[in-house]
């Protein structure tokens, strides 16, 4: 990564979860005061540094706007989420109003803080739906399948929209598929983590469909990263944030159980609805604008993260 000038006060909203801890230990390290705004619906097993405040709330309350200015945030980094596709498919119209209107609220309350830069997490995967080739470039519109895919293109356009309105610098992040050390394995997303879940506690991994649908596998060290170089910079739009490379699920499953030793076979469920087929991110703007690439190897990524679910078991999967 290019080096960059960080800003010194960062406030980060799901800074207890998965992405988030891995990016508030980045910023302690580089020696940024750090304010984590966590309703911790999807905290990690992970206690922030001594020195980091953390406000146990949703980060479009009231009590989030007061910390935010009492904190006086040079930038505001927007890691929290609500759910994932089957979640909002459920009930869309309830993922709108847990998730797009607070993150509404948080922008508004970020501008009248004092924030000059914001950044918020978006979806690659997501946002383009069927794309008309790959790797998806961020010049294709998108064209979400899901209300997942719609809420974080329409948090993309508000945050464009405050960006206009109040002279605010402002990126999102689309995410490729991100995996890792601390993510939830017990939950519905996250093939990684939930694959390495099953494993430890001797269950035959799951593939939803035929295992072909492909994804574009990030670790989240590198993604980390990358929300470092995004606070940074004072480019604004949207970013993909991938390795550029197409992954099949199957690929990915299979890996995990040889790394494992496993005695068996994936079984197999039906398709989910409103999934993408295949999905693979366009990096080369992640590497001109923000000097960013991906360093870590899916092959290493696998291994690193299915040591930590070895090392830290968690409660086997639901089945």
């Amino acid at each position: 990564m290019a080096e960059v000038t960080l800003p010194e006060r960062v406030a980060v909203t799901g800074g207890a979860g998965f992405i988030g801890s891995h990016t508030v230990e980045l910023l302690v390290g580089r020696g940024r005061r750090v304010l984590i705004i966590d309703d911790l619906s999807h905290a990690c097993p992970w206690q922030p540094p001594a020195d980091v405040e953390l406000l146990v709330a949703d980060c479009g309350s009231d009590e989030a706007a007061r910390a935010l200015t009492d904190f006086r945030p040079d930038a505001v980094l927007h890691l929290a989420a609500r759910g994932g596709v089957q979640r909002a498919r459920r009930d869309p119209a309830a993922h709108v109003r847990a998730a797009v209107a607070s993150t509404v609220g948080l922008f508004r309350s970020a501008v009248a803080a004092g924030a000059r830069r914001i950044v918020t997490a978006s979806s690659g995967g997501a946002a383009y739906g069927r794309p008309p080739r790959l790797p998806a470039s961020e010049r294709m519109r998108p064209a979400p399948l899901s209300a997942y895919g719609a809420s974080k293109v329409a948090e993309e356009v508000y945050l464009a929209c405050t960006g206009r309105e109040h002279g605010v610098s402002t990126m999102a992040l689309r995410y490729g598929n991100v995996y890792g050390e601390r993510q939830d394995g017990t939950g519905e997303a996250g093939v990684v983590a939930i694959t390495c879940n099953r494993l430890v506690a001797g269950t035959a991994p799951v593939i939803n469909g035929d295992g072909r649908q492909t994804r574009d596998f990030i670790h989240v060290s590198d993604v980390a990263a990358a929300n470092l170089a995004a606070l940074a910079s004072r480019r604004e739009g949207a970013v993909n944030i991938g390795t550029g490379r197409e992954t099949s699920v199957h690929q990915v499953v299979t890996t995990l159980i040889h790394l494992a030793g496993f005695p068996g076979e994936p079984d197999h469920a039906p398709a989910l609805p409103g999934e993408v087929r295949r999905v693979c991110l366009d990096t080369a703007r992640a590497r001109r604008w923000l000097g960013w690439s991906a360093r870590t190897s899916l092959d290493r990524g696998l291994r690193c993260t299915l040591a930590y679910f070895q090392a830290a078991p968690r409660p086997a999967a639901r089945d």
